[in-house]
């Protein structure tokens, strides 16, 4: 296993530390910072969020970068993605501090993704992440990392980062889904 694909691991051994530190309430207080009361729990499930959000980049470039794109990378890379934003928003959701139909709309295209993945890869054909799907993982990060932080930095401006996130997020996760399945069209088609 190489070293691009040993970081997308370490996103997936995060997930369940993320979560941990997220959802018990441990009583450790809360931090004022920047017009936002946040509970410092919820800052280190934010602190643990962006980092295994950060290795998404870190496994790529390093791949591209010394030639170790692999199929299993390729196949790895967005699996890991996919259990870091579910986790996060149906965490978030359950907490109340995401949109559950929001978080319904953004699980259903992450499912129909990877179950055309998967028919595709019964052909032996590896649909790698486009350009759309790369800006939509981008958008689900800021959208959860902006709600994890109780949107530090944009509460003193009264601007609703995180709200105009989701949205976002919601939008570029659909057009991306659709986008995947225009390109990919003859995956379903020959698999009818």
């Amino acid at each position: 296993m190489n070293i691009p694909n040993q970081i997308t691991i370490s996103r997936i051994i995060l997930i369940p530390l993320f979560m941990i530190f997220l959802l018990i309430p441990f009583n450790w207080g809360q931090w004022s910072i920047l017009g936002a009361d946040i509970p410092v729990h919820h800052l280190a499930a934010a602190v643990i969020f962006i980092v295994a959000a950060a290795t998404d980049w870190l496994d790529g470039y390093y791949a591209r970068k010394h030639k170790l794109v692999t199929n299993m990378g390729k196949f790895l890379d967005p699996l890991a993605d996919k259990l870091l934003i579910t986790a996060a928003f149906v965490s978030l959701t359950g907490l109340d501090m995401f949109p559950a139909w929001a978080a319904v709309v953004i699980l259903s295209r992450e499912f129909a993704v990877t179950g055309l993945r998967l028919v595709a890869s019964g052909d032996g054909e590896v649909i790698a992440a486009s350009i759309w799907g790369k800006w939509k993982t981008v958008s689900q990060i800021v959208a959860a990392s902006a709600i994890l932080l109780h949107n530090i930095f944009f509460e003193l401006l009264s601007i609703p980062f995180a709200t105009i996130m989701i949205y976002v997020a919601v939008i570029l996760t659909i057009f991306s889904g659709v986008d995947y399945f225009i390109k990919n069209k003859h995956v379903l088609n020959k698999s009818m």
